[in-house]
């Protein structure tokens, strides 16, 4: 089974249309969002003028068949505190939404220019 963790900026580049980020997505079957991402995407909507139409863009995506939302758990918390803590020895700290993304495990569907812990 593949699964695919879509990131904040993934979901908006779908959302603009973007055929690469379709193709990946359309090639899984089970694409996942964490809550972390939902957050962030639910601030931006906030921040914006169209806060009721992407909000129910974004219900009608989380009630697509193969899309599932990834809760934080206490594994995830203690994955994401060794991540965290290794990433500052190695001198090279990302944004804390990247690291709870890669928390997940599975492969990140992402438009981002931070390298993700491996």
């Amino acid at each position: 089974m593949k699964r695919i963790l879509i990131d904040t900026n993934a979901y908006s580049a779908l959302c603009k249309g973007s055929e690469e980020i379709l193709d990946i997505l359309s090639s899984a079957d089970e694409v996942c969002m964490s809550v972390i991402v939902l957050g962030e995407l639910y601030a931006g909507f906030k921040g914006g003028s169209h806060y009721k139409k992407n909000a129910e863009e974004l219900l009608d995506f989380l009630e697509t068949p193969v899309v599932t939302i990834l809760q934080v758990t206490e594994e995830t918390s203690e994955i994401f505190g060794e991540i965290k803590h290794d990433l500052k020895i190695k001198g090279t700290p990302i944004p804390l939404n990247d690291i709870c993304d890669s928390c997940s495990g599975y492969p990140l569907c992402q438009y981002s220019c931070h390298a993700l812990y491996g």
